[in-house]
């Protein structure tokens, strides 16, 4: 459901909208997102560091391919240390302002670096070190890939799909303020429909109360034994 939208011309960069977004959920509900997946558009660090400081939200983005690295990161979903062990995100302390990097469990070469005695094997960074490639939420961290690859992907496909159902993607707007009724009704579209979906009761089987249900039964077996069977020869449960 669309929280917020805005409607200008053509030369207007997207990127330019995060912070006043961000700005009218504060001031209308009190509230701000802590996690915003963005494309590349949105990748300017000058807003990903105001988000960050004034309302202590994480913007996610890629990395751009012509971007330099920054340590601890060998590439933009590994971090290492210098001598190449890899280092897993370990949690961000506020307090500090710094995220925390350190080994595995078991450091592949840690055993036969000739710096390990007096390696603290755990190391800082701060944010604004790399605002896309750290931030608030590093993207070496299991949950910024989690959302890069399996979130990210689904934005276009449903932009798409509510063009493709409002007609809007054959449609060309040559005027702001037509554009902008045009908007307004689009969103009362999405939003109705929302609220049918929500208000929908779920539909009601008629013979559900007569149909059986199964579980199964999470039970530790040895193999050389055999499994008690009921008298169809099933393990099972109603």
């Amino acid at each position: 459901m669309p929280l917020i939208s805005w409607v200008t011309p053509a030369d207007v960069s997207e990127g330019g909208l995060l912070v006043p977004s961000l700005h009218y959920c504060r001031n209308q509900w009190d509230w701000c997102p802590p996690l915003i997946v963005a494309d590349m558009g949105y990748l300017a660090a000058a807003a990903k560091q105001q988000c960050r400081e004034r309302w202590r939200v994480a913007v996610l983005t890629k990395l751009r391919s012509d971007m330099k690295l920054v340590a601890p990161y060998v590439s933009w979903d590994q971090a290492a240390c210098k001598q190449g062990e890899p280092l897993n995100w370990l949690g961000y302390d506020d307090r500090a302002g710094e995220h925390w990097f350190g080994v595995g469990t078991e450091p592949e070469l840690c055993r036969s670096c000739w710096e390990s005695s007096c390696c603290p094997k755990q190391f800082a960074h701060q944010p604004r070190e790399h605002e896309t490639l750290l931030g608030r939420l590093p993207l070496a961290s299991p949950l910024a890939q989690q959302v890069l690859r399996q979130v990210r992907p689904w934005i276009e496909p449903t932009q798409s799909f509510e063009k493709n159902q409002l007609g809007l993607n054959a449609m060309f707007f040559n005027s702001l303020r037509f554009t902008w009724m045009m908007s307004i009704l689009a969103d009362a579209a999405v939003l109705l429909r929302a609220r049918a979906l929500l208000d929908r009761s779920p539909p009601r089987q008629l013979l559900a109360g007569l149909m059986p249900f199964q579980l199964s039964l999470e039970l530790s077996v040895e193999t050389n034994k055999p499994i008690p069977a009921t008298p169809n020869g099933k393990l099972e449960k109603h």
